[in-house]
């Protein structure tokens, strides 16, 4: 594994946009690459190795979260640190880990084998812990409020570099690294009312973090597959419990929605008119407010999964009462019952010229929502002093 960290991203002009991820060294296999099948049928063709040893690795590595060959008991001892070596080389490399929130929030900040950098945040909440994971290190959709969007796309993640977030985090859970966050809760233990399975699993994961994922479209859906596969294939989680965000990649919308995987869509819009959207988000000026809707609305059609609507609200930017009554029309003009709208307060980032609404502007922007039976519900902005909120994401480690 290289220590030197890889070139930057060079930041990106306004409004461009890259789809296609400057190539770099290819990281390690790694068993969560493949499906259960995939293991078996590659293991014992190139390994020489039985295919039920792909089982056995696969429950050590997902069930019980050891990557450990010492802890492997039931493997053959002679080679079996080579073998586990092989099928479960180190992909992250733990460089930084941030807490907030009372402890219960964690922003860990991660190198990879090429010297690239990711994070991701895990966060309690009173009956579930949620993680949100990256896609790519550094993102390509230029969204000039983003830290993420302003640092340039290094590059995609490999499916396994993806599904190790989740792993890694749910390692740190066994571990009581995530804190009960009891002043967050007002004083109440939230833990108290959870299971010991729950308090020891990450039970929602969103694509949030840094990247756009339906840009690193077939690997993002490779690791969803990862996480809700039954064990010994993966982590075993609901699809419900997953959501996947997207600026609005129409083609890719409507090609997920075929995947059969019941995750919940999560469009970030972020102005309901496409001279202002133009500006915020680059991507409208190749897929319009209309199509981006369009497709969210037919995802709902195809899955079932009402969508959710993201819309960071900037300070005299894209506040405005009338902004709100234009989205409620243009979500009701598509049918009532298949949408839902989170607000979410604008999370500081460096450089930025632009601030959170006003609490009395947020308000009425969610009651002109409201008043048009659109459910609305403000975004909780979790970890924001360590830069782990939404749009602050940006494996900065000075």
């Amino acid at each position: 594994m290289t220590t030197e960290l890889p070139t930057p991203a060079t930041r990106p002009a306004p409004g461009t946009l890259t789809f296609s991820a400057p190539r770099r060294g290819k990281a390690p296999q790694h068993l969560a690459d493949l499906d259960l099948a995939g293991r078996r049928k590659a293991w014992a063709g190139e390994l020489g190795v039985p295919g039920f040893r792909a089982d056995q690795v696969s429950r050590h590595y997902f069930e019980r979260l050891v990557a450990d060959p010492e802890q492997m008991t039931d493997l053959p001892g002679a080679g079996r640190a080579e073998l586990v070596g092989t099928l479960l080389p180190e992909l992250l490399t733990p460089v930084r880990t941030l807490s907030a929130d009372d402890g219960a929030t964690l922003k860990q900040v991660h190198r990879l084998h090429d010297g690239a950098m990711v994070e991701s945040v895990l966060m309690r909440y009173p009956g579930r812990v949620t993680m949100c994971i990256s896609s790519q290190a550094g993102c390509g959709m230029n969204c000039p409020f983003c830290a993420t969007g302003q640092q340039g796309l290094t590059r995609n993640l490999s499916t396994a570099e993806i599904v190790e977030q989740v792993v890694a985090a749910a390692r740190a859970l066994r571990h009581g690294e995530l804190g009960t966050g009891t002043a967050v809760e007002g004083g109440h233990d939230a833990s108290a009312e959870q299971s010991v399975e729950q308090a020891l699993r990450v039970s929602n994961v969103v694509f949030m973090g840094m990247g756009e994922a339906l840009a690193n479209y077939r690997r993002a859906v490779d690791a969803i597959r990862r996480l809700v596969d039954p064990a010994p294939g993966g982590l075993g989680m609901s699809a419900r419990g997953i959501t996947m965000s997207t600026v609005g990649l129409v083609p890719a919308i409507d090609k997920l929605a075929g995947e059969g995987i019941p995750v919940t869509l999560a469009l970030s819009l972020h102005a309901p008119d496409d001279e202002l959207r133009d500006e915020l988000v680059p991507i409208n000026t190749r897929w319009k407010v209309d199509e981006a809707l369009d497709a969210a609305r037919r995802y709902f059609d195809t899955t079932g999964r009402r969508v959710s609507i993201e819309y960071a609200l900037i300070k005299d930017i894209n506040d405005h009462a009338w902004r709100a009554d234009l989205l409620g029309e243009k979500l009701n003009a598509r049918g009532r019952g298949w949408v839902h709208v989170n607000p979410i307060p604008l999370n500081p980032t460096p450089g930025s010229k632009w601030t959170a609404s006003r609490r009395g502007v947020e308000q009425q922007f969610v009651e002109r929502l409201l008043a048009h039976g659109i459910p609305t519900t403000v975004r909780d902005t979790r970890g924001s002093e360590i830069d782990g909120a939404c749009g602050q994401l940006a494996a900065v480690t000075d």
